[in-house]
């Protein structure tokens, strides 16, 4: 339903906006084997370290006066600062800064220090970005930090709260029906704990070891070398105004320039897919199908906190043709972590995962839990599902994708930071391997793409490859459930078949007018929230005046498509109040497209899910979006 006054700005800023920082000057750490580049005139600062960590220097970006920019200015035709790095890695979450650390480990157990390894982030701090249940299963950090739960190390991670039991429950209305959990589900000796948290103290081990840890530097171009393969990444200018003025703060991007840049953005990062089209890396897989998580902290009451204690559900509030489920995880001191994934292979555009998420904390399973708490904190994140049919070639030349990004998710398992870790430590052996081996020319990860078939991610995936597309025969729901446990308990993937996903999440879509209309109730205020109240507890901020980051060629051209057949879908897939439809009697459908991007939290949803694939997410300035808290 289109609403009748344009949104304002509903979000207040609650970050300051970052400053622009780039490297300290490249003649302090000189690059291994080569010729320093050129040293730069840098102002320096110092970053609050993690206690017991070193200090050192971080820099803002090349001064230039604040004087009016003309407007012929072409942004473009400015140089860029470069900067020379043995390896290079987008994104600074689990997968990034596992492979950061490994790397770095190698360099230094063979004496090599100048070896220099950069992580790029998009958030303003190391970890702001990052969401999950999360559930982890330590096999990878064990590997990595043995004693990262050791008592008496000052490297251990204080936040882990084992795991002492499991509840899976299928949900009817107002009932709760315990079901067996298949045995991926079993918990014990996992971990709960906020990813935003882990990632964040993964930063600071990283930069114990030597790793150049950058938050707030937004990748946003792939950079390519005269033989076609990738030579690093540039990050994107600032002030530039929404209508693509220079304005008078204008800083053009830096390019970052590696033998081997690793890409590490997640779910569906926005290099990636340039990456996917350009080397063609899904030719032998099958499409990619994602889910939306949806995620909120509760401080309950301690009378009803259960330390440890890890619940799953299915069935309601879901339809049966829609794949997804609840979660309830207890940890640290009276914090409970809820939240619902929707599969974003829903076919009905009138459902909302958010009024889903929302109806379903009413079901007593959860109300028994939440009431008379208080919520602290929200997000959402679009996930990979697709699992073992839909991994992509991992490497090409000049690089590699590793983690959530290259949809490394075990679905029934309910978890991916393990595996993530691993692939990124897989990747890392073998650059390091290449890097000192060959001592020029363009480098392909041959020994990752080997590595990583023979590692416990290949087998772990493979085994359950069958379950989640089992989802999508006649029995719908039902049928999965079935089938899954029937893999679970007895064939445990050892068959000659492997099942397909119907085709990608937003050709699942089917038009309004063939599907029933979804009411929500209206918020409680107490259990369930309105989406702007949410969005609020996410500190996101976003700079106004820059262009648009959820980039449409036409806005009015996009309606057109859109609005006759989904009536508004947009406004109801984005957890956050991104889109919407605004009554206008001077359009000719009666309603304007309206984004308010300043309230974008990064989650990818509407590039995956628009039913007609004209929504394009891009990286805004760096250091912007959420700042997540425990999430």
């Amino acid at each position: 339903m289109a609403s009748r006054h344009v949104s304002s700005p509903t979000v207040w800023r609650t970050l300051a906006p970052s400053a622009r920082r780039t490297l300290r000057p490249p003649a302090t750490r000189p690059l291994a084997g080569r010729t320093p580049p050129r040293p730069r005139q840098l102002f320096h600062r110092l970053r609050p370290c993690a206690p017991g960590a070193t200090q050192r220097p971080f820099s803002t970006s090349l001064h230039r006066p604040s004087a009016p920019v003309e407007d012929s200015l072409d942004p473009r035709q400015q140089d860029r600062e470069t900067d020379e790095v043995d390896v290079c890695i987008v994104g600074g979450g689990p997968a990034g800064l596992s492979a950061a650390i490994r790397l770095k480990q190698l360099a230094n157990e063979a004496g090599n220090d100048g070896f220099r390894v950069l992580v790029l982030d998009k958030a303003g701090e190391i970890g702001a970005h990052i969401l999950s249940g999360a559930v982890i299963e330590p096999s990878a950090v064990e590997e990595l930090i043995p004693d990262w739960l050791t008592m008496d190390s000052p490297r251990r991670f204080e936040h882990a709260t084992p795991a002492t039991g499991d509840r899976m429950r299928f949900l009817t209305r107002s009932g709760a029906v315990p079901i067996p959990a298949p045995p991926q589900m079993n918990n014990h000796g996992n971990y709960i704990v906020s990813l935003n948290q882990f990632t964040a103290w993964l930063g600071e081990r990283a930069e114990e070891v030597g790793v150049e840890v950058f938050p707030g530097f937004a990748a946003s171009e792939v950079l390519y070398a005269a033989d076609g393969s990738v030579r690093g990444v540039a990050t994107n200018d600032v002030g530039v105004s929404r209508d693509g003025r220079a304005m008078g703060n204008f800083e053009r991007g830096m390019e970052f320039h590696a033998r081997i840049t690793l890409f590490a953005e997640g779910c569906h990062g926005s290099l990636t897919k340039q990456l996917m089209k350009r080397f063609d890396l899904r030719r032998d897989s099958q499409p990619q199908t994602y889910g939306l998580g949806l995620k909120e902290v509760w401080e309950v009451q301690p009378d009803r906190f259960e330390k440890g204690q890890v619940v799953h559900s299915m069935g309601y509030p879901l339809p049966a043709d829609t794949y997804g489920g609840g979660w309830m995880y207890h940890f640290g001191d009276n914090l409970v972590s809820l939240g619902l994934v929707v599969g974003l292979d829903y076919p009905n555009p009138w459902l909302s995962p958010y009024g889903e998420f929302q109806k379903m904390k009413h079901h007593p399973l959860y109300s028994s839990v939440i009431e008379g708490g208080r919520c602290i904190s929200y997000g959402a994140r679009a996930l990979n599902e697709g699992g073992f049919q839909s991994i992509p070639k991992v490497a090409f030349p000049g690089g590699a994708l590793i983690g959530d990004t290259a949809g490394f998710l075990n679905v029934p398992k309910i978890k991916g930071t393990h595996t993530a870790m691993r692939s990124g430590m897989l990747a890392a052996e073998a650059t390091y391997s290449a890097l000192t081996s060959v001592d020029s020319g363009t480098v392909f990860l041959y020994d990752y793409e080997d590595a990583l078939r023979a590692s416990s991610i290949w087998k772990e995936l493979k085994e359950v490859r069958n379950m989640r597309p089992s989802f999508h025969s006649p029995l719908k729901l039902y049928g999965g459930i079935l089938y899954s446990g029937l893999e679970a308990y007895l064939l445990k993937g050892r068959v000659p078949w492997t099942l397909r996903h119907p085709g990608p999440d937003h050709a699942a879509t089917r038009p309004a007018d063939e599907c029933a209309k979804i009411e929500y109730p209206k918020p409680d205020g107490k259990i369930s929230f309105d989406v702007l109240t949410s969005v609020s507890r996410t500190g996101t901020n976003h700079e106004e005046d820059q262009p648009v980051h959820l980039q449409v060629a036409d806005w009015d051209q996009h309606a057109a498509l859109e609005w006759p057949k989904y009536r508004g879908i947009e406004n109801r897939f984005c957890p956050a109040g991104v889109y919407e439809y605004v009554e206008d009697d001077e359009k000719p459908l009666g309603v304007r497209f309206q984004i308010n991007a300043q309230n974008c939290i990064h989650c990818k949803t509407c590039d995956i899910k628009v039913p007609d694939q004209d929504i394009n997410w891009a990286t805004p300035q760096g250091g912007e979006g959420p700042k997540y808290s425990l999430t």
